[in-house]
């Protein structure tokens, strides 16, 4: 029996920002549609404004139906989802309207989703600032997922750079507050969450490296003791249940040693303790993951790059990537639900 591909959503993201833009480009690249189906949703004259600034005048066909459109090989599909129109857009600026646009069109695609009229969705990057000043209530879109999926446990988003998956035990806070949430728990659970996402992506036995905090791995104590209390003792834990974490590496050669001995993901203590090697290795080809809810969410890893909006330069690599990647991730996931209804009869 043939599986029926799955169908992505794809938002525009930050009018605002080459959201617009590079979603005009993606939608050229046939290579997508070999994994899933793609329907844009989101407002049809901003839209247009993207095709104009990507030079693209290709038509694309309107539906006003998701659950039961119909699709064609190589051909997306489009919701007209009014919220701004482009003559309110402000090229390369914040714009609480913007904001607001996101998240209405945000709101929509996830009820979808609950609704199970998708299989997940992709999106081009929003701008945290301008979805605060549009009435956005949570501190970013991943709290957002968690409240909308009940999911509160996933410790967090997970980078991936061509091959390597990535994720942090801390993320955004203060680096005077990382010390003080490396605990055992934390650790133990963010490589439970990594080792999973890998898992559902279709890797059977993944391999991960996991990260020191302090300076050559806490030098025996010498300079901290949260190897020693939490992060060892947390790999431990997590050997104990079939997993395959290593380590603490050292920091600032575990990247070093990921490309000698061929790692599928590391998991680094904080934020630029990780994002700043991935980022330099391959900043237009990375994608984040959101992992750990009952659907597949990806987007570029870079951001609305307000400072080239309107520019018809922007590099599209991210969303495509972030289009495969969730493909693959849809694809895994209705699997394992179909596995499971089986196994409850």
């Amino acid at each position: 029996m043939i599986e029926k591909k799955p169908t992505l959503g794809v938002l525009l993201g930050d009018p605002s920002g080459i959201g617009p833009e590079i979603v005009a480009k993606l939608l050229g690249c046939l290579e997508i549609y070999e994994l899933a189906n793609a329907v844009v949703v989101g407002d049809y004259r901003v839209f247009r404004m993207g095709q104009r600034i990507a030079g693209i005048s290709h038509p694309i066909k309107l539906t006003d139906r998701i659950d039961s459109a119909q699709f064609e090989t190589g051909q997306p599909l489009f919701f007209d989802y009014p919220t701004i129109s482009d003559e309110e857009v402000t090229l390369g600026k914040v714009n609480p309207k913007s904001g607001k646009a996101v998240i209405d069109t945000l709101s929509f695609m996830l009820d979808l989703a609950l609704e199970k009229k998708i299989d997940g969705f992709v999106f081009a990057p929003f701008n945290k600032e301008a979805m605060i000043l549009g009435g956005l209530p949570y501190h970013s879109e991943l709290d957002f997922f968690k409240d909308k999926f009940n999911r509160p446990n996933i410790p967090g988003e997970v980078s991936v750079l061509d091959d390597l998956w990535a994720t942090r035990v801390t993320s955004h806070i203060g680096i005077s507050q990382v010390s003080a949430l490396i605990t055992k728990d934390n650790v133990f659970n963010t490589i439970r969450f990594m080792d999973s996402v890998l898992r559902t992506f279709g890797i059977k036995n993944p391999r991960l490296a996991v990260s020191a905090l302090n300076p050559h791995a806490g030098e025996g104590g010498m300079f901290g003791s949260e190897e020693k209390e939490a992060i060892s003792p947390a790999i431990e834990m997590a050997r104990a249940q079939g997993i395959s974490a290593e380590g603490p590496f050292p920091a600032d050669t575990i990247y070093l040693r990921i490309k000698k001995e061929n790692y599928h993901a590391v998991v680094s203590m904080y934020h630029d303790q990780g994002q700043i090697a991935t980022k330099l290795m391959g900043f237009d080809r990375g994608v984040t993951v959101h992992g750990g809810l009952p659907i597949a969410i990806a987007t570029p890893a870079h951001g609305s790059a307000f400072d080239i909006a309107g520019q018809g330069k922007a590099n599209p690599q991210g969303i495509t990537r972030a289009f495969l990647t969730a493909s693959r991730l849809a694809a895994n996931l209705r699997s394992q639900n179909t596995a499971q209804s089986i196994t409850d009869r």
